[in-house]
């Protein structure tokens, strides 16, 4: 079971108490945010070994002290006092839509460009759309001082500044259109100790106001605010936030905040010289509430953050499992379909109908089947190190010029194609990342075209593939950054894999082995860019990465024996990839990134920002 209290002073630190112990996973489950595979400091990430699995908890500004307990209960159980500055600590769990599958964007790398625009988008709303001039900080020692630019977080955080979309088509014109904006940025690569690899530390300014912000990519697009102003905040863009900056010590705008607003979460929080009221909900003050907290109150100022995720979270949320084995377990008597239960878990977490669920999957099974006709069709971009080859293979498979590789083959087409429109700019989906978008899609739509499946077959086995990533991003991570390539092409395979049997009409536990085996083979590859672009080995690690899958569902839809569960395979997968070295881990500075020839290529290429 899970039993806890936290108690907090009047710096706003929090002190909790654990005890664990999984038990049966049949019931609606609630539990602190989910982890996506990081540790940003000591105090923020904790990590527990249960009996079944390695728990991750995040919470800002958190010391935890973890005991072993034998009460058994189905759920969690918080008792505590309601203190001062929480309304109350709130579950997140991933999302299919937000962690998993997604985002829609152009760029080379969605935890560099599509993150750092979320970043930026958040940034543009704490200055109320007002910024003239940034200063960014990239850690020397972290993944962003050698790849900021060739993977696209300068053109991202540009993008976001200026208020755009992570598939705005202007995206590759940012550093123009920045300058044009008359928006002053400077960016500096600072040695001050950043414990997480992808972090940003930005000052903003105008006129009137200065502004701090430091931010992490904890991969696949996702975000987190970590800090604002020197107080210490969780923002991962899936609420409604407000910002109320106070004069006074706060009480009474609390009181009169509970007592008028129904909000997820509200938090007294104090930096050094700043004091705050964070609200989170799903949508904004209204006018009257906004009129009235200046008119009686002592507040400085009011700032409202946008989400910049597809779906909310939702403090009444639960799901039915959030592991593998309690998936398994709620479905012993319900005989469900894959599909089925990822319809269920994403409908439980985004207060979604089944419909809307399976009509939003549907909606991004298109968007990936335009980007590969796209890819087939062809690509022009100068800035990219592989020019145009899925033509030439397809050209060669109708002329039978190749080995017979079946269905293979057709996989290896749309993996290229959709590996080339990420490269020259395109529309793609991040599955789960854009430096692995062509695994997943490429085996799914190329398996689904060489039998003549419809869109509806191909939406099933992509929801199926999310459930899958719903339990990679809970208990690992889809950053390279901190998990080397494992993290983004084997994270992709093993999704492809379940992928597949889906579309082969396997049962879930074909699925699901499929999974492990997929993800057993492909542990430890690491991220080794050529020339800092996501292209090379990327194109070639997708297809691999494809075709693995394809052998791993084939074996488990003849019955092999995956031997460790997938949940056991997941926490191995993220204890191997915290173990690589840094130098393999997305920097640039190993294995094939520091040859003779990648030196070369990077030299003679600029960087993405320009076409």
């Amino acid at each position: 079971m899970f039993f806890w209290r936290k108690s907090c002073t009047n710096r706003g630190n929090v002190l909790i108490f654990l005890k664990l112990r999984f038990m049966d996973f049949n019931v609606g489950l609630t539990c602190p945010r989910a982890a996506t595979g990081y540790r940003h400091s000591d105090n923020d990430l904790a990590l527990y070994k249960t009996t079944d699995h390695l728990l991750k908890i995040r919470l800002p500004s958190i010391k935890a002290i973890s005991e072993q307990g034998n009460k058994e209960s189905d759920a969690l159980t918080i008792r505590k006092p309601l203190p001062l500055n929480y309304k109350e600590n709130l579950p997140i769990y991933p999302s299919i839509f937000n962690d998993v599958i997604g985002p829609v964007m152009r760029g080379p790398s969605s935890s560099h460009c599509a993150a750092a625009l979320r970043i930026g988008r958040i940034a543009r709303d704490l200055m109320d759309s007002r910024i003239e001039e940034v200063n960014v900080a990239f850690d020397s020692r972290g993944s962003l001082a050698t790849t900021h630019e060739s993977q696209g977080s300068d053109m991202g955080l540009f993008g976001g500044f200026l208020g755009w979309e992570a598939a705005d088509e202007r995206l590759a014109e940012s550093a123009r259109a920045i300058q044009e904006a008359g928006i002053r940025v400077r960016i500096e690569i600072k040695d001050f100790g950043a414990k997480h690899p992808s972090l940003y530390k930005l000052i903003l300014k105008n006129s009137t106001e200065r502004h701090t912000m430091t931010a992490i990519s904890t991969g696949g697009g996702m975000i987190e605010i970590v800090e604002i102003d020197g107080v210490k905040v969780s923002m991962a863009g899936d609420y409604c936030e407000t910002l109320i900056y106070l004069d006074s010590e706060g009480g009474e705008v609390l009181d009169y905040l509970r007592k008028n607003i129904d909000a997820d979460e509200i938090h007294i929080m104090s930096g050094t010289d700043v004091r705050m009221i964070e609200i989170k909900t799903q949508k904004f003050l209204e006018e009257e509430i906004i009129s009235a907290l200046y008119v009686r109150y002592h507040i400085r100022h009011l700032k409202t953050i946008s989400p910049i995720l597809p779906v909310l979270s939702h403090h009444r949320s639960t799901v039915p499992f959030i592991t593998c084995d309690g998936m398994l377990q709620y479905n012993t008597s319900k005989d469900l379909e894959l599909w089925e239960l990822a319809v269920n878990y994403e409908s439980a977490r985004g207060n979604l109908s089944h419909k809307q669920v399976r009509e939003r999957m549907a909606e991004i099974v298109r968007t990936m089947q335009k980007s590969i006709l796209d890819g087939i069709a062809g690509t022009n971009y100068n800035d990219r190190i592989l020019g145009y080859q899925s033509g030439l293979f397809k050209k060669r498979m109708a002329n039978q010029q190749l080995l017979d590789g079946g269905m293979l083959n057709q996989m290896i087409l749309c993996v290229t194609a959709m590996m080339e429109m990420k490269s020259s700019m395109g529309v793609i989906v991040a599955a789960p990342t854009a430096g692995s978008c062509g695994v997943l899609p490429g085996a799914c739509i190329g398996a689904a075209s060489a039998l003549g499946l419809s869109v509806d077959e191909v939406t099933k086995a992509m929801l199926a593939a999310g459930l899958i990533g719903v339990f990679i991003a809970a208990h690992a991570t889809f950053a390279a950054e901190v998990g080397g390539c494992q993290a983004e092409c084997g994270a992709g395979s093993g999704m492809a894999s379940a992928a597949l049997v889906t579309l082969a009409r396997g049962t879930v536990k074909q699925a699901v082995d499929a999974a492990s085996m997929a993800l057993q083979n492909i542990m430890g590859m690491v991220c080794d860019p050529v020339a800092n672009r996501v292209e090379v080995p990327c194109l070639g690690k997708n297809i691999m990465a494809a075709s693995n899958a394809l052998a791993c569902a084939n074996m488990a839809l003849a019955n092999y024996n995956a031997v460790i569960p997938l949940d056991e395979v997941i926490e191995a997968m993220d204890r191997v990839g915290k173990s690589l070295p840094q130098e393999l881990r997305c920097t640039g500075l190993g294995g094939l990134s520091i040859t003779k020839t990648s030196k070369r290529i990077k030299k003679r290429l600029k960087g993405p920002s320009t076409a």
